[in-house]
């Protein structure tokens, strides 16, 4: 089998309904967007979700590739909570662990708690869970479906993040299962001088730049940008984003524009590739 379904999905907590508070309707753009993206990921049947999170594990110069049995995380706001726990697809992450050390790529599994059973459970990011709250995670309605969790270092060249992708396809190629693939990624994060970031010119730019290389369905624009426009404009996608190129590469999906709007201090955008 092979990937059938890829995605750029943002993780603002305000965009799942129960932790919106006052932010309800100033973020309904891009939850309609992500309901649209789960429900075309839906019709793909995929088995497993691979997603890449920038929220995770943060290990200098090493992409993450998570190989506990379980990920279970809880996320708070406004009085209220959200739960979800997925089963991880240790399978598929032990292949891609195999090719990407094949391929001499930093990478190193990471487990948590024990060896295995339930209490081989990962601790779930914001940036994994928000995504997956969308795409099947919720505790009632939840499917089969599993997921790899992995997380790309930014120390690491975004060339060597290509390969990685690439590994990923190849791995869900030689798999016997359907495979989803999420970059979990929100854009530039100084749109308001207010905000933790301040403002910035360059981050409404390089959303600019992601919308446009999605319509041209050409990620492949935004790998040379300059270093220090990156580090103004304050994003945490490029990474993920550059790991989607990879995987594109091989698997030649064609893309749509879902959604985009800055409601507060940074971008989302929804974006997905399909055959």
């Amino acid at each position: 089998m092979s990937i059938v379904y890829a995605c750029i999905a943002p993780h603002g907590y305000e965009i799942i309904p129960k932790l919106a508070g006052k932010l309800f309707e100033a973020f309904e753009e891009t939850r309609e967007g992500m309901k649209l993206m789960a429900s075309t990921l839906k019709r793909g049947r995929p088995s497993t979700v691979v997603i890449a999170t920038p929220h995770g594990l943060r290990l200098e110069h090493t992409i993450a590739v998570v190989t506990a049995e379980y990920c279970e995380g809880t996320l708070k706001a406004h009085g209220k909570s959200v739960n979800i726990r997925c089963k991880c697809d240790r399978k598929l992450a032990s292949s891609i662990l195999q090719l990407a050390r094949g391929a001499k790529l930093p990478v190193v599994g990471a487990n948590f708690g024990s060896n295995e059973g339930p209490s081989s459970c990962m601790p779930m990011d914001w940036g994994t869970f928000i995504p997956l709250w969308f795409f099947g995670g919720k505790p009632k309605t939840a499917p089969e479906r599993k997921i790899v969790i992995v997380a790309p270092s930014r120390e690491i060249p975004l060339t060597e993040l290509v390969r990685f992708g690439e590994v990923i396809s190849d791995a869900a190629e030689s798999s016997d299962k359907k495979v989803a693939f999420v970059a979990s990624a929100d854009q530039g994060h100084a749109h308001d001088k207010n905000g933790p970031y301040g403002y910035h010119p360059a981050s409404l730019e390089y959303d600019k730049l992601v919308v446009k290389a999605v319509k041209e369905n050409n990620l492949k624009l935004l790998l040379e940008l300059d270093a220090e426009f990156i580090e103004n404009a304050k994003p945490d996608s490029l990474w993920q984003i550059a790991i989607l190129s990879g995987v594109l590469t091989r698997v030649p999906l064609k893309a749509r524009f879902v959604s985009y709007q800055a409601p507060t201090y940074y971008g989302m955008l929804c974006a997905d590739f399909q055959s």
